[in-house]
């Protein structure tokens, strides 16, 4: 029998809304810790997942595992639906990126219809729509399931360069905050600095640097806009090795200090 207590953590929201709340909430490269799918109705763009930069367009879906590294952008063309499924969902969800493409009609209006049932009855307040909720979840995750087998022999192998940058952001993930350098990144893949930022650069079309810049600059965007921490301690806590650099660094990025930034945002 399938548990409906994590329902209240799900969220469905739209795209733009994602995108009115900071740009750099979607673009910058972060991961989170739940599962999260987006589905694209209208415009195009670019996503990043995993350390691999692809273009998409509308009927695309993209499906992110949690502590997996991300970033999109989401122009004022772009029109959507993203789903977040809650740090506790029990549902058997794919262990792996996926980014679809839905060519047939049936299968982009199932989702619509689908995305509009979790809608509709997350705002209900009629008897048993939490348990509505979650079979339409799961319904949901069955419709993902179902066309990413269907895409498996479409799918190419990623070449050496995508792969190491998959493990490059695999890593960095779980090490951004350590103080580590591209060149020590490097020399725990066996690789050098070089190859690495060149891999990086053909994958996603962004250096080594960059991306873990990129990575740490949005949890310190995180931290000035959702915590009160100082910010010495913020920049410590990312690896900087003093608060003069992480401000410069920050003003690099940002155009801002992380006072001002916080005052703004």
């Amino acid at each position: 029998m399938q548990d409906f207590t994590a329902i209240s953590n799900l969220r469905v929201l739209a795209i733009p809304r994602l995108a009115a709340a900071g740009r750099w909430r979607v673009e910058a490269m972060r991961s989170l810790s739940e599962s999260c799918l987006l589905w694209f109705t209208k415009g195009q763009g670019r996503i990043t997942v995993q350390g691999q930069t692809r273009g998409y367009t509308a009927h695309n879906v993209v499906f992110i595992p949690p502590g997996v590294m991300h970033g999109f952008d989401a122009g004022p063309s772009v029109f959507g639906t993203a789903v977040f499924f809650g740090r506790n969902c029990g549902l058997p969800l794919p262990a792996s990126p996926q980014h679809l493409r839905i060519r047939e009609v049936h299968a982009q209006q199932e989702i619509n219809v689908l995305l509009d049932s979790i809608t509709r009855e997350m705002s209900s307040d009629v008897p048993a729509h939490d348990r509505a909720t979650g079979h339409y979840l799961g319904l949901l995750g069955v419709w993902l399931e179902r066309q990413a087998a269907r895409a498996e022999p479409e799918a190419t192998r990623p070449d050496a360069s995508r792969r190491l940058a998959a493990r490059y952001s695999s890593l960095l993930e779980k090490e951004y905050r350590s103080g580590l350098g591209v060149s020590d990144f490097a020399a725990k893949l066996n690789v050098t600095p070089t190859h690495l930022s060149r891999c990086c650069k053909q994958s996603c079309g962004k250096p080594a640097s960059v991306l873990l810049q990129d990575r740490r600059i949005f949890e310190a965007q995180r931290l000035l806009s959702e915590t009160k921490i100082p910010v010495g301690h913020i920049a410590a806590s990312l690896g900087f090795a003093s608060p003069a650099y992480f401000t410069r660094a920050f003003h690099h990025m940002t155009g801002k200090s992380p006072t001002a930034f916080r005052r703004t945002g």
